[in-house]
């Protein structure tokens, strides 16, 4: 089963952390966007979902405090709708991938994801090491 995500590094991240590695292939819409829409440098969820299915979604509670010990009523309703559109995007985004030539390169970059995540919470998270 894929698991679907809007930014996997950091999702993956935050599981691996808090119970252990995640198995099965993954999908990274913010990955796939970049690739596939290389017109704008706007790959957020909201400009996703505007763009691409219609869908105007409020943002309102991504700034709130997500570290309390218990979650607002809106944080949760906030975190539950945040995936809601995520098999539609995915759809529009492999059909911007394939035309573009670039489904195989997504593929590649959705399969390191464990990797880059495991790197960051390893402390590798702000260095590049393919950098010369």
């Amino acid at each position: 089963v894929t698991k679907l995500f809007h930014f996997a590094r950091f999702d993956l991240a935050s599981l691996m952390h808090g119970i252990g590695p995640v198995s099965g292939p993954v999908y990274c819409t913010k990955i796939a966007s970049k690739l596939c829409r290389t017109y704008t440098d706007r790959h957020g969820l909201k400009d996703l979902c505007s763009e691409l299915i219609g869908v105007e979604i409020s943002k309102q509670q991504q700034s709130s405090d997500w570290g309390a010990a218990e979650l607002s009523k809106a944080q949760q309703d906030y975190a539950a709708s945040d995936v809601l559109y995520l098999h539609r995007l995915r759809e529009r985004l492999d059909e911007m991938l394939e035309r573009e030539g670039r489904t195989k390169m997504a593929q590649s970059c959705f399969e390191f994801l464990p990797t880059r995540a495991g790197m960051d919470l390893a402390g590798f998270d702000e260095l590049d090491i393919f950098h010369h």
